[in-house]
């Protein structure tokens, strides 16, 4: 999805923070994977956020810029965890660079953010609400990435809340905070913040669930990821969860077999997931992002304007992504 002149406004403002700091070597790190492509949705939704209220794409730059910077620096941190060597094509940071100065960069990325929304051009009153908003996001996306490892290390099979709960933290946090600051950028009322809000959450959470099941049952040629890459990293998503929960024997053996076993074949795990296939899981995985999607869409529903159209346009985007 092309999301045009915002994004190209965008590009420049990061290139322009990152680009010609020094070390050097730290700020080309710090800009390895902001250069290297990405789909830039959550300074959209914070620019068309601003917009649906009032404001301008310069007053949002600020924000956009912050929850852009934010999920990048999440990026980094993931791919050294995961121990990832290939993200939008290029090697990770800590592949490139080593994990050293990756941390570095993460953390470069980090305060960036936080810079991106304070000084005189975003003004004190506004800078408090925005920087509030960003940090508790940040906290939430560790508590979620925190539960997201728990679960993958963990026997037990959670619960559809437990990872609804996961993924609202991990996820839909910085998506929820990327509207609530875009709307606080337009001078917004605080009814305002709140639905747009609810809009970035619950968007974020469809977006999650969309995403794990392409994680599962998508073409590797698309995904770049190796066939059940999710089953055998141990990842407790919905369309894992709820395969576990339908399926019953040799299927089901082999699908526990292969959950978070990294020596698991690759026989095995096409096996797996051609199980998860031919169960038709995909359409009830959807159903359950389509529940996020309508309440989304009433989040928004009071509003009329081309801003928001390109706001729902997004739910489209992301719940009609091709497996």
């Amino acid at each position: 999805m092309a999301l045009g002149r915002s994004a190209t406004r965008m590009d420049a403002d990061l290139v322009a923070r990152l680009r010609g700091g020094s070390p050097r070597g730290l700020y080309e790190a710090a800009a390895h994977l902001v250069t290297s492509g990405g789909k830039r949705l959550r300074p959209h939704m914070a620019i068309k956020s601003c917009e649906l209220l009032g404001g301008t794409i310069a007053a949002a730059m600020p924000a956009a810029t912050a929850v852009e910077l934010v999920h990048n620096f999440t990026l980094v941190h993931d791919d050294i965890m995961d121990n990832d060597e290939v993200r939008h094509g290029v090697p990770t940071v800590h592949r490139k660079f080593g994990t050293p100065i990756a941390i570095l960069a993460g953390d470069v990325l980090f305060s960036k953010a936080f810079e991106a929304i304070s000084g005189p051009r975003v003004g004190a009153a506004r800078s408090v609400l925005l920087t509030a908003r960003l940090a508790a996001a940040c906290t939430e996306v560790c508590e979620g990435q925190m539960l997201d490892m728990e679960m993958a290390g963990s026997d037990r099979v959670p619960s559809e809340t437990e990872y609804l709960e996961m993924v609202s933290k991990k996820t839909a946090a910085l998506f929820d905070a990327s509207c609530a600051m875009g709307a606080v950028c337009a001078g917004a009322e605080r009814r305002d913040v709140s639905r747009l809000a609810s809009f970035g959450r619950n968007l974020g959470i469809a977006f999650q669930i969309t995403d794990d099941l392409i994680g599962v049952m998508g073409d590797p040629t698309v995904t770049k990821k190796p066939v059940g890459n999710d089953l055998r990293e141990g990842k407790k998503s919905l369309p894992i969860l709820m395969a576990i929960a339908s399926v019953d024997g040799t299927s089901k053996r082999t699908i526990e077999e292969c959950l978070g076993n990294k020596r698991a074949s690759k026989k095995n795990l096409a096996i797996a997931v051609q199980a998860i296939r031919m169960m038709g899981i995909d359409k009830d995985v959807r159903s359950r992002a389509q529940s996020h999607v309508k309440k989304a869409r009433r989040a928004l529903s009071g509003y009329r304007s081309p801003a928001s159209k390109e706001l729902l346009a997004l739910l489209n985007f992301v719940v009609e992504r091709n497996l």
